[in-house]
């Protein structure tokens, strides 16, 4: 909340002297207040409420410090705060489905005069429990009646000019173990298969058969697995497992929808046997016993294994398709004020860098005339043709830096795709820097990559795009362009590459500032939204290899529906999230800011992932964010992940540790994906990416540890390394990896390549000594391990801004292994006005940086 002056303070208070007393519909009686909630208050404190430490979130905070927790923490003293506007709510999750009887609202002078409390099961679909009209603020005892898992109070219209604050948000009610849970067998004379059975008499089907006679037997090896097949998707809740005299010591209970994904809802180690029930949560259509190590010198062997569906206190089915949410703003030629549209949204994010706000326009096909749409922080545009030429823009998408004085190097966060533009005056301007794709593109004139007046840029990435004109970098430091064509192109600074593009400028690395690859060796564009008729469906385009050129219009590929996919929408758990994939949906991801009480797990093959808006997973009490598995296929594009203020392991993980599948004609790619540890409050991960999975492709990413914004420090928002590679056969194009405490990027995979590399070391190391290792100075932005044998870069740049002490002189920017199979090309090292140096550009190799005059120091090829 904004600090009010007395005599405001006595204007409200005389304001709700005279406020009607509060009326309320949907139960029997109104809301208490005054000396009547003080009564009510004070025989429910007697209990602990059912929400207090639980995990809560908002839909805005006015900043930090008035967190949504500090509704839920039990202290009168500290209060939730929103953002100044109508159609605020802050919900919290009691952990499993309680029987509600009462909501306590002690708010603080800036309340809620109409509100509704809400319950859901499942964090996604509402229900209102009670609505209030007409509060005189103070403390609302509301009682409700009901069964939910998340409670939310939502505030519609503010009493004052202010947002909506609360001391505490307090949900009285019961838990119990009462669910509804099936006694029933849901799995009896079901289909069954195992890995093995010791005969034909002992098959897997015995084991379903409803008879404490009859059983399956396995081989006598491990592991060992007797699955079901229940016929549908189901809500797994409990699993009743009767052992022969050869049981399993351990086992894993898992689901699956497809026979092919599993994953595990119970790990069991030390079982003795005999009869056992296991308590489980988890939605499939195939349940598996996965035995891993035997207790006796013979197999494994079930009389009957049974299941029992129902809500258990679970997470019930998720359905796909619906609608995209409240932050997604689709248009047509024909809407009313549509400038004014894209003016509204402009003026909230221009210089929102760190707010909440996430923003998705999409754009039906047709002709849009004199349109400018400006695009700020969190903010993208995207066509829904299926081809770029569909939507055509008779105007100007535009990022300039008049928020930031004509300087455009934290332009970030924003994007642009699937549009054809016409610019107004000849050139559209796109002054970005990192984290900013401009994608699948028709420019039918020329792009200017710098803002107006030519001040500083630091991007950036065009991809599968055609510009028919020139393009302008001018004082862009560096770029990445793939796959598209050009008109000509003007001029580069420090690192300009381009790979698979027509019209591109030959390379002149020694003597200036191009690398140019006549092909892109393995690439596969971004999935993307778009309109078939009236249905909404997501394209998925094919991998191409050795490509040059736009993909468009032949758009190789395969189209799902959306009605396969989980709309993750504000608001939603990561429980729901996770169910949804369980179930074999894909999920589409809604602008907003999404906190994670555990980390989205990823574990089906050619699981789509794609966000809108720039949405945001933020992991909460050191969990990590998203975890793939070692699986072909997954596509994850378009999300930030944004470390919570306690240390998580890993943001971002595609594979478990050992992982050796081989995924070479169908490999995962991560793309548009962007980690941020601090900037908009304290953050902490030990690593940002970690790729343990081969064959992954990183087309484009900006891997960021704040060296501003809130929450920035040494150890303020540690986190040591950027990305980690321990896959074998790993491509990355377009990296952007900045201010790690220790490595950058750690290589430790055989056969990587890296195709354009951009850094900046840490800004805020305190000295030289606190990134002293091993008798170096300075850890490598690019590390690759000694102990590989074989690894190919291009077009690395690694600049130095040593703020808090210039003296900092760096040994190097990269550090490799000298073998026949390594092979660094076009790299170079900056001092950014003299905030410290380099003393060589890779191992020992490469002359040293001086002065303040930002000239690279190069090395052309190494060994």
């Amino acid at each position: 909340m904004r600090f009010r002056t007395l005599s405001v303070a006595f204007a409200a208070v005389a304001a709700l002297l005279a406020l009607p007393a509060p009326a309320a519909t949907g139960a029997p009686a109104a809301p208490t207040s005054g000396a009547a909630a003080a009564a009510t208050a004070a025989a429910a404190a007697a209990d602990v409420p059912l929400s207090q430490g639980r995990t809560a979130t908002a839909s805005s905070t006015e900043s930090a410090v008035y967190a949504a927790g500090l509704a839920v923490d039990g202290d009168t003293g500290t209060r939730w705060s929103s953002a100044a506007s109508d159609n605020q709510w802050l919900r919290v999750d009691l952990g499993a489905s309680a029987t509600v009887s009462q909501v306590v609202l002690r708010w603080e002078a800036a309340y809620a005069a109409d509100y509704r409390i809400q319950f859901s099961q499942d964090g996604s679909t509402w229900a209102d429990a009670r609505k209030v009209t007409g509060s005189d603020g103070g403390t609302d005892t509301v009682d409700v009646s009901g069964s939910a898992r998340h409670v939310r109070v939502y505030a519609d219209r503010r009493a004052t000019q202010w947002g909506v604050s609360l001391w505490e948000f307090q949900v009285f009610g019961t838990t119990g173990t009462s669910s509804g849970c099936s006694t029933a067998n849901a799995a009896l004379n079901k289909p069954a298969t195992a890995s093995s059975s010791e005969s034909a008499g002992l098959a897997a089907s015995a084991a379903f058969d409803g008879s404490g006679t009859t059983r399956w037997s396995s081989a006598h090896s491990d592991p060992q697995w007797l699955r079901v097949d229940l016929g549908s998707v189901q809500d797994v809740c409990k699993i009743d497992l009767d052992w022969e005299a050869a049981y399993a010591r351990d086992f894993t209970l898992q689901v699956s929808s497809d026979g092919s994904s599993w994953t595990t809802l119970r790990n069991v180690t030390g079982a003795t046997g005999g009869k056992a029930s296991y308590d489980v949560s988890g939605s499939g259509r195939y349940v598996r016993m996965n035995g891993t190590a035997r207790a006796t010198a013979y197999g494994y062997s079930l009389w009957e294994m049974a299941v029992h569906t129902g809500s258990g206190g679970g997470v019930p089915p998720v359905t796909g398709g619906g609608d995209l949410g409240p932050n997604v703003i689709v248009v047509d030629p024909s809407t009313a004020n549509l400038q004014q549209r894209f003016d509204d949204v402009f003026a909230r994010q221009e210089s929102n860098q760190f707010g909440e706000g996430r923003y998705q326009f999409l754009l039906k096909p047709g002709t849009y005339n004199n349109i400018n749409a400006q695009i700020g922080f969190y903010t993208s545009i995207s066509g829904l043709g299926l081809n770029p030429d569909d939507t055509q823009i008779n105007g100007d998408v535009t990022v300039d830096a008049g928020w930031f004085n004509g300087n455009a190097t934290q332009n970030f966060w924003r994007s642009a795709e699937n549009l054809a533009i016409t610019p107004s005056n000849g050139t559209n301007r796109w002054a970005v820097a990192q984290a900013a794709p401009f994608r699948r593109i028709h420019v039918k004139g020329g792009l200017n990559l710098a803002p107006n007046g030519y001040g500083w840029a630091s991007g950036g990435y065009i991809a599968d795009s055609k510009i028919d004109g020139t393009v302008g970098p001018y004082s862009q430091q560096q770029w990445y362009t793939r796959d598209s064509s050009v008109g000509g192109w003007t001029n580069g600074v420090w690192n300009m590459t381009f790979t698979g593009v027509q019209g591109a400028p030959a390379s002149n690395f020694a003597t200036g500032p191009y690398t140019t690859m006549d092909t892109t060796p393995i690439s596969r564009e971004k999935p993307f939204l778009y309109q078939d008729g009236s249905a909404y469906k997501v394209f998925v385009p094919a991998k191409r290899t050795n490509a040059r050129g736009v993909s468009w219009p032949a758009n190789a590929g395969t189209s799902l529906p959306l009605d396969q996919f989980y709309v993750v929408k504000p608001g939603a758990t990561a429980s729901t999230i996770n169910a949804a994939l369980a179930q074999g949906l894909h999920l589409l991801v809604t602008p907003g800011v999404y906190h994670l009480d555990r980390p989205i797990e990823i574990e089906r093959a050619n699981t789509v992932v794609l966000g809108l808006g720039l949405a945001t997973f933020i992991p909460d009490n050191g969990v990590d964010a998203v975890h793939v598995a070692d699986v072909d296929g997954v596509r994850l594009a378009g999300f930030l992940v944004d470390a919570g203020s306690t240390r998580s392991d890993t943001l971002l993980r595609i594979g478990p540790s050992g992982a050796s599948a081989d995924h070479a004609a169908n490999p995962t790619t991560m793309q548009d994906v962007f980690i941020r540890v601090g900037g908009a409050g304290p953050g902490l991960a030990v690593n940002g990416v970690v790729i343990n999975s081969d064959d992954v492709v990183v087309d484009h990413t900006w891997i960021w540890r704040a060296d501003h914004g809130a929450g920035v420090g040494w150890e303020t928002n540690r986190s040591d390394y950027g990305m980690v590679v321990n896959g074998d056969d790993v491509l990355t194009t377009g990296l952007f990896v900045e201010h790690f405490n220790k490595y950058d990027v750690l290589w430790q995979g055989e056969r990587g390549r890296t195709i354009f590399f951009q850094n900046e070391k840490a800004y805020d190391a305190p000295n030289a000594a606190a990134i002293t290792h091993d008798g170096i100075v300075g850890w490598a932005a690019y590390k690759v391990a000694d102990s590989v044998n074989t690894h190919e870069a291009w077009a690395l740049g690694s600049y130095c801004n040593y703020t808090s002490d210039p003296s900092i002189v760096q040994h190097h920017g990269f550090q490799v292994p000298v073998k026949s199979g390594i092979s660094m090309n076009h790299l170079q090292v900056i001092s950014l006005g003299g905030m410290g140096q380099y003393r060589h550009v890779i191992n020992d190799t490469g002359s040293a940086t001086s002065g303040s005059d930002t000239v690279p120091s190069k090395v052309v090829r190494f060994p």
